[in-house]
């Protein structure tokens, strides 16, 4: 089992408990259950992707709760009554949860499913009052400091 020692660092850091808490409980998890199976992707600086294979299911099955700083996906796999007798079954006829910590400001942007896939936009939108602001000196002018290209190419023309 590889378990990481993560005391010297508590000891030396100031508000980073939930961050530690979030390696230790993943470290403990690790050897869990993997269905299932998913993708996460990173579209842009501020924009992710999760894919969740959930071939099987049907949309009034699968439940998608966002909390804060927590995205909950369930399915629930309702009884089927076959008509004949089944000889083998190697479809997966389960209920799942999967549960996927986010990041401050992260939120769902929209969820498809489509072809056995669910898909589940996320957008990281930092509030104003987080963003850096440029303080005039003797002024009182607050400016939002971006570092967008199309503010730049904007103050170019």
């Amino acid at each position: 089992m590889n378990r990481f020692d993560l005391t010297p660092y508590r000891r030396s850091t100031v508000g980073f408990d939930r961050l530690f808490d979030l390696l230790e409980n993943n470290a403990r998890n690790a050897g869990g259950d993997n269905y299932p199976p998913f993708n996460i992707e990173r579209r842009s600086e501020d924009a992710y992707r999760i894919t969740v294979a959930v071939a099987g299911f049907k949309r009034e099955d699968l439940d998608i709760t966002a909390q804060q700083n927590l995205l909950v996906v369930q399915g629930r796999k309702r009884a089927e009554n076959a008509e004949g007798d089944m000889l083998h079954v190697g479809i997966a006829n389960r209920g799942f949860e999967r549960r996927f910590e986010l990041a401050d400001y992260v939120r769902v942007d929209n969820a498809d499913l489509a072809d056995g896939l669910l898909v589940i936009d996320l957008v990281r939108e930092v509030p104003d009052a987080m963003k850096p602001k440029k303080i005039a000196i003797g002024g009182s002018t607050l400016e939002v400091v971006s570092d967008n290209s199309e503010d730049k190419s904007a103050d170019a023309a």
